[in-house]
């Protein structure tokens, strides 16, 4: 019979792609490990694994497998997760992804508030890209992830949290004034510096962007907002900046933030978890959580509104702005 082990195993297997690997994400040997998969083999009559020096393949029905396994894993999850949380709200354990232009300015303010609220709440981080965030969530490695919207996948369900509106980062020394409004056609692409591939804030800075002055975007990369902020502010370009990133990354007297005229740029952040999950009670409180801890009352939640509370710190860096 097959087993919730040898399906793990597989999974791991397909992730890593490397016996020694994947043992080690399981705190197995690599001789357990094989064994188990080739024991999976002879059960189902199929290869699943093209074992090669240092690498592995999984065939194409190994492929199948390992996702066909994965949706099983995660159900079971979803199962163990049903009866361990019906005492209450936001109980137990919750691994909670995060993308790298929200873990910094959110997770802080948003902690405090979990300890709080919910002191039996033990939760869990995970900072890494959408992708990869994605793919955690589905095998249910994973139970939430705050992103940017929308997603399409039917198999993932979605809460709304707040827009997040972009602003234009650029040096101290630039002649416009900072009450300038200023729009795509202001923006000369070739001094546009994006975070690396993979960055979904790169996506959304080159689709606003894409009626930019110029062609091609300029031959600088990075894998952080601050990395980026530091080239702005050091004069080798320009940058979009999300508004919840203001207060962190844009303290340097040497750059200047410009608005843009509407409709604004910007981005909405949510909350997604697998639709089969049981825990949507949890996630619905977790969003509120957010919403609260970071001063968002219902009139600017989804709007994306300039206008801040008083002690939001935001409202002092735009305040020459308004």
């Amino acid at each position: 019979m097959i087993t919730l082990k040898q399906l793990r195993y597989l999974s791991a297997l397909a992730t890593h792609r490397h016996f020694g690997r994947a043992a080690e994400a399981c705190s197995v040997t690599q001789p357990a490990l094989s064994m188990q998969i080739r024991d999976l083999e002879r059960q189902l009559g199929v290869q699943l694994v093209e074992r090669r020096p240092g690498d592995v393949v999984l065939t194409d029905i190994g492929i199948e497998v390992a996702e066909r396994g994965q949706q099983v894993l995660a159900e079971v999850r979803d199962l163990a997760d049903f009866a361990r949380h019906r005492s209450g709200v936001l109980t137990g354990r919750l691994i909670l992804g995060v993308i790298p232009t929200l873990a910094p300015y959110v997770l802080p303010r948003m902690l405090a508030t979990i300890q709080r609220s919910y002191p039996d709440l033990q939760i869990e981080l995970r900072e890494t890209q959408t992708r990869v965030l994605l793919d955690e969530l589905a095998r249910g490695e994973l139970d939430a992830v705050m992103l940017a919207l929308p997603l399409v996948d039917p198999d993932i369900e979605t809460m709304e949290l707040f827009r997040d509106p972009f602003l234009l980062a650029v040096p101290a020394a630039d002649a416009r004034s900072s009450t300038a409004q200023v729009s795509p056609r202001d923006i000369e692409h070739d001094r546009l510096i994006l975070l690396e591939e993979g960055h979904c804030l790169r996506d959304q800075a080159l689709a606003f962007c894409a009626n930019a002055r110029g062609s091609g975007t300029m031959g600088l990369g990075a894998t952080s907002l601050a990395t980026v902020m530091q080239m702005v502010a050091n004069g080798y370009g320009v940058t979009l900046v999300p508004q919840i990133a203001v207060d962190v990354e844009v303290r340097d007297e040497r750059v200047k933030l410009l608005r843009f005229a509407q409709p604004q740029p910007g981005r909405m952040v949510g909350l997604a978890w697998r639709r089969t999950s049981p825990r949507k009670a949890d996630f619905t409180a977790l969003g509120q959580l957010v919403t609260d801890a970071l001063g968002f009352t219902e009139a600017r939640r989804l709007t994306g509104n300039a206008a801040q509370t008083s002690t939001s710190p935001v409202k002092a860096r735009l305040s020459s702005m308004q």
